[in-house]
């Protein structure tokens, strides 16, 4: 593992051994980076590196459009999604890419919650990702799905993972409860769109076994 620093952001990365292997970037909330590598690592004998970008203000940089608290005393979302994605991609990416030995067959997008949310987001605003992976993505977010529906994705992704806990959508906040159905919708869109997708729906509520939910979105990603 390699720890660096790049605009401000702590990153750990998990660099493969072999040619061709592809690169994940994963948007951590709680530095679970470790974690989700070494889940991963025992689903999938496919080869990656990951690397895990921490540090972030997560209100702020994975939310697209302003939002009020979801929860009482929570805090609001700020909407800065496209400015952190053009730090992503223009500072952190190359820096990433200056630890690696080899190029990267290609370059992913995974996150868990609003970093699931901004995975999917993203690949309406830059083509620089060709896969994504959103675990228990937060697609509750207003007006998110209208969004997706109205606009085109920069390039056409080779795949989209998505999940959700089956306990989800039976939340208390009415806000929450749609969003096992929007999940779902734009897993279909997907499906119609000719991209290779899938849903997947584990035990539990949003915060049950989040490392590993995302490590088997990330293994079914580089693997299809």
């Amino acid at each position: 593992m390699k720890l660096i620093e790049a605009a401000g952001k702590t990153v750990k990365i998990f660099p493969a051994e072999k040619e061709n292997a592809p690169l994940v970037i994963l948007n951590t909330f709680e530095d679970d980076g470790e974690s989700v590598y070494a889940a991963a690592k025992k689903i999938t004998d496919v080869e990656f590196s990951l690397a895990a970008v921490g540090g972030i203000l997560w209100e702020a940089k994975m939310s697209p459009w302003k939002c009020p608290p979801v929860y009482k005393g929570g805090a609001s979302c700020t909407g800065e999604a496209d400015a952190y994605l053009d730090t992503l991609t223009k500072q952190i990416l190359p820096e990433i890419l200056g630890q690696l030995s080899m190029k990267p067959s290609y370059t992913a997008l995974a996150g868990y919650s609003l970093a699931g949310l901004f995975a999917v987001y993203a690949l309406y605003r830059t083509d620089v990702f060709s896969r994504a992976a959103s675990a228990s993505g937060s697609f509750w977010f207003p007006n998110f799905l209208e969004f997706a529906f109205n606009n085109k994705m920069t390039v056409k992704p080779d795949c989209v993972y998505f999940s959700l806990g089956d306990k989800e959508a039976r939340a208390h906040s009415s806000m929450l409860r749609v969003v096992e159905d929007n999940t779902r919708m734009l897993n279909k869109m997907c499906n119609e769109l000719g991209i290779r997708s899938t849903f997947e729906l584990n035990p539990g509520n949003h915060f049950k076994d989040a490392s590993l939910r995302m490590a088997k979105g990330i293994a079914w990603m580089i693997g299809n």
